[in-house]
């Protein structure tokens, strides 16, 4: 599981029954543990409906080389859930 921070929104994306394609040390030293969906996340409603502590960041990869991605960040704990730049599903609807 996530860090404290993130734990909510990756239960309630799991809840969901959104795919998890990815989970473990991601691309970098300064990752804990980073978890991927199959899924948008809508990151201003994410904000909006869980009251994301400020150590939460928003991060956004648009680098096809390195992998398209758009989620959160912990620069806290080092952990980070992250879903697709485009598609039809959105997290949260």
């Amino acid at each position: 599981m996530l860090c404290e921070h993130l734990k909510e929104i990756e239960e309630e994306i799991i809840n969901n029954d959104y795919t998890e394609t990815f989970r473990g040390k991601s691309w970098t030293d300064n990752c804990r543990e980073w978890v991927y969906f199959d899924v948008v996340l809508d990151l201003k409603k994410l904000n909006e409906n869980f009251k994301l502590n400020p150590c939460i960041e928003f991060h956004e990869n648009t680098d096809p080389r390195s992998g398209l991605e758009k989620g959160l960040f912990c620069s806290k704990c080092q952990d980070g859930i992250m879903g697709n730049i485009s598609g039809e599903e959105t997290f949260p609807a």
